[in-house]
């Protein structure tokens, strides 16, 4: 026996079990095995209902202490003038930053399509440019090709003309 602070003793609360009582593995009858069978059995059911009864209450429990903690924390934050107006400048600033990093791509989409409509049309210039000047080179080409031509024909007709007339004249 155990004694308190004050001296006076106090029962055990364990209590000693004897070991010639047991019997050893397998020596029982098998009436002694159906009815252990039906206890473990029982046991069993009772744990599974004891299961289905008690999850949902635990949830539920969860749930009550979350909603609790919820709030008091924004009982908290929000019992005073000065702890609102704290939480509402912080949410302003969220805001403003959410809006500022908005901006912020579109212009950055912006210069990316001007910078690509820039590039586009300095090719399309430069390739007009080109066609262009070869389209110039081309006739420059084909007025003196066709000035050559045509001061060959002028001459040959001028003979053509002079022969016939030569042969008119006789």
């Amino acid at each position: 026996m155990a004694t308190t602070s004050s001296g006076a003793q106090k029962p055990s609360t364990t209590t000693k079990r004897s070991t010639t009582s047991r019997k050893p593995a397998g020596a029982g009858t098998r009436t002694s095995r159906a009815t252990s069978t039906s206890r473990t059995a029982s046991r069993t059911s009772t744990t599974i209902v004891e299961r289905a009864v008690l999850v949902p209450v635990g949830a539920g429990l969860l749930a009550r202490d979350n909603l609790v903690s919820t709030v008091k924390g924004l009982a908290g934050k929000y019992r005073t003038r000065t702890g609102l107006e704290r939480e509402l400048k912080r949410y302003e600033r969220r805001g403003v930053t959410a809006r500022d990093r908005f901006e912020n791509q579109v212009r950055r989409g912006r210069m990316r399509f001007e910078r690509e409509v820039r590039q586009r049309r300095s090719l399309v210039e430069k390739t007009v440019s080109q066609n262009r000047q070869r389209l110039d080179r081309e006739l420059i080409s084909v007025r003196r090709d066709f000035e050559k031509q045509s001061g060959a024909v002028s001459a040959r007709v001028e003979r053509l003309v002079t022969n016939a007339q030569g042969l008119i004249g006789s």
